[in-house]
């Protein structure tokens, strides 16, 4: 089988196995959104034979552990289990993939179990920010949809969706199966056909995300809460795509300005001033372009002032970029640590996951400490000034806006655009 990574470690007697599709909640309908997450989770909630207390007995008793998870393009199954239950756990596993039952009693407190999620994670106010932030960033677009749904959607959701969706999408042509620990090479490719053995061929399911759009202008969203004495704070816009030509070398760029504890974000906001707990800047990806954010939890009174720095440090970073000793700290930052990258075979395995999965760059992990070595000071602030903006920029703020709204507002220069957003909205 080609769509099968292996791993071996003899270094403990345990084996890690992801089974992954490549399709994920980007494939929700709309008014079905959670679909994907719904149908995934429901694989251990019943099977041939298997009812769903069973199914949690037999996990504990082989002494394991199994989930699932569901991101915009993909949803896995994965499982690690010590060596002596790998064959009843792959026997179990097997059965989930092949035969679930999706029950209706089983559907129902599932989707229960769901809305009653939602409703808990508006306790969050660092996912209700993140949330905000994306659902703005990514208006009109799958990546701005929520992985799990919102309330009226899970309520809408039907046993016939679920079935479609896995029929759809749970085949071995859709499927990498990613294979680690105390297992050799051969025995992980008979796993993998095990598991996937009772799937239908189907066929590899092309990625329905078109390339998101940058949005013109200065968006604030503000998520009112009531009594927030901290808020929580994040400001980005697109960033970078694996296959831009200044890929590594914005990585290499943005770990200088935010992505250590010395780096100067965290300097400027926590060391200098004290206004933040922690202060960070990321670039994510996926099978698009994704976004780059600043993140910062300011308190409520400290805010506006937070906000302004954080404008004037991405001011900064474009005009003038990163400094040649930022640059030469951060390299070796980032060499000295790759060890513990692909310290262990999960590691290394997953990292080949993902390169399979994201349709990443080939090379784009194996070649990366080289390529990261490479890159040069202006290269590093050139890919800053072509992927990064600040002008198209989405500002989101968790906070009670009666008693800090104004002042957060007016401290974002050319604002255009302030949307004032219930916690509860969703």
């Amino acid at each position: 089988m080609t769509n099968v990574i292996v791993e071996p470690s003899p270094a403990l007697p345990i084996v890690s196995v992801v089974v992954a599709f490549r399709s994920g909640s980007a494939h929700d309908p709309v008014g079905r959104e959670g679909l994907g997450r719904t149908t995934a989770r429901m694989l251990r909630r019943g099977a041939d034979g298997w009812s769903s207390e069973k199914i949690e007995q037999t996990i504990d008793l082989l002494g394991g552990e199994l989930g699932v998870d569901v991101s915009p393009s993909s949803s896995t199954l994965h499982f690690e289990v010590i060596r002596r239950s790998l064959d009843p756990f792959v026997d179990l596993a097997s059965t989930l993939l092949a035969r679930p039952s999706f029950d209706e009693t089983e559907l129902a407190r599932l989707k229960r179990e769901a809305e009653a999620e939602l409703i808990e994670s508006r306790d969050s106010d660092g996912s209700l920010c993140a949330r905000a932030f994306r659902r703005t960033l990514f208006a009109g677009h799958p990546y701005g949809r929520r992985v799990a749904g919102c309330i009226p959607a899970l309520r809408a959701i039907e046993r016939a969706d679920v079935v479609s969706f896995y029929g759809a999408h749970y085949a071995r042509e859709n499927a990498i199966v990613t294979i680690s620990g105390d297992v050799d090479v051969e025995e992980g490719h008979a796993i993998a056909e095990r598991l996937l053995s009772g799937l239908p061929a189907g066929a590899r399911i092309p990625d329905p995300v078109p390339p998101p759009a940058r949005r013109a202008g200065r968006r604030l969203v503000f998520v009112d809460k009531p009594e927030r004495t901290q808020t929580q704070m994040i400001v980005g816009g697109l960033g970078t795509h694996p296959n831009d030509p200044d890929h590594v070398a914005l990585l290499v760029a943005n770990t200088a300005f935010g992505g250590t504890f010395t780096s100067r974000l965290m300097q400027e906001v926590r060391a200098k001033r004290g206004w933040s707990y922690g202060a960070s800047s990321r670039v994510g990806f996926d099978r698009q372009r994704d976004a780059f954010t600043m993140w910062t939890a300011p308190k409520a009174s400290d805010a506006a002032a937070c906000l302004a720095l954080k404008l004037e440090l991405l001011h900064a970073l474009r005009k003038d970029g990163i400094t040649r000793d930022e640059l030469s700290f951060v390299k070796k930052y980032l060499v000295r640590s790759h060890a513990f990258e692909v310290d262990t075979a999960r590691k290394r395995a997953y990292q080949k996951l993902e390169a399979a999965l994201y349709d990443l760059p080939e090379g784009y992990h194996d070649k990366q400490l080289e390529q990261i070595e490479a890159v040069t000071l202006d290269e590093a602030n050139a890919a800053i000034r072509e992927r990064l903006s600040e002008d198209d920029l989405v500002v989101s703020v968790v906070g009670t806006f009666s008693q800090i709204g104004d002042a957060v507002a007016k401290s974002v220069p050319r604002l255009q655009e302030t949307q004032v957003d219930p916690f509860d909205l969703e």
